[in-house]
């Protein structure tokens, strides 16, 4: 029932070029960052991964994807990756761009066992027509496409709607970062980043998982475990510095209220219960 490795470079060794991997995050909140580092390390090469989004530039999934690593992406945003738009359009990269809720309950169903499911978004577009841009060639030529899919009515509350089949996803490896997590693998996900994290976890055949507090089996409460010790196969603890090395996206600062409103000279001293007008 102990599940935790030394560390991350043994706990992603099995991993073998051309696996395909579900990773946590969101941005760059809650991404595995010391297995992806590992997996560098490595040499592992010819990834299929899945994410919402992958990375930045130098950070998360844009880490790999800066040394060729990942030969396939499938995911929902990746906007901020100028190294991923170049890879993508120079036909370097297979990329399959998948609505944000759909990407999340395809990788909820594979953790569920369900192989597939109808919603109703993507209808009358691309998504369910077929005709996406995959691939590219070095030419700018669209040489891989999404096929169509299959588009069925079902009678709905508002009448006859209809609906986009869409596949499970199931990875041969889930990377995930938590909060808190014991031996036996159970997860706790701190505010944002029980964001993809919990489906990654699930959609993996193998999960590991990198936590930035190691417990005892028994300290959590199991009203507070968000993915339970059945979908993880493997636990990292991570150092105090690797779990306190995160990385912001984008800063936006402004200056404080208070010196907003000194600045505009109508700052006054509350007492205790009142109010400061700013």
């Amino acid at each position: 029932m102990d599940k935790v490795v030394s560390s991350a470079v043994e706990a992603v060794a099995d991993i073998p070029s051309g696996a395909s991997l579900a990773v946590g995050g969101f941005g760059l909140c809650g991404i595995p960052s010391v297995l992806i580092e590992a997996l560098l390390d490595a040499g592992t090469s010819d990834l299929e991964a899945v994410s919402n989004n992958c990375g930045v530039d130098d950070w998360g999934l844009g880490r790999l994807l800066a040394e060729h690593r990942i030969r396939r992406m499938t995911a929902s945003y990746v906007g901020e990756n100028k190294e991923f738009a170049r890879q993508y359009l120079s036909g370097e990269l297979e990329v399959e761009l998948t609505p944000q809720g759909t990407l999340a309950e395809r990788l909820r169903a594979g953790g569920s066992g369900i192989p597939a499911f109808f919603t109703a978004t993507g209808v009358g577009t691309q998504v369910a027509e077929g005709g996406l841009p995959w691939r590219y060639d070095s030419d700018g030529n669209v040489v891989v496409s999404s096929p169509p899919k299959e588009v069925r009515v079902f009678e709905t509350a508002e009448g006859p709607k209809q609906f986009v089949l869409e596949n499970a996803i199931v990875a041969d490896f889930g990377l995930v970062r938590a909060w808190k997590g014991d031996r036996h693998g159970n997860l706790v996900y701190r505010r944002s980043a029980r964001n993809f994290n919990p489906l990654a976890a699930m959609a993996g055949r193998v999960t590991i998982a990198e936590v930035e507090e190691l417990v005892e089996p028994g300290e959590l409460s199991p009203e507070d475990v968000h993915t339970p010790g059945v979908f993880v196969q493997r636990v990292v603890a991570l150092s105090p510095e690797q779990a306190a090395d995160k990385r912001i996206e984008k800063r936006t600062v402004r200056p404080a209220v208070f010196e907003e409103a000194e600045e505009r000279g109508r700052l006054e001293t509350p007492s205790s219960g009142q109010a400061v007008t700013a």
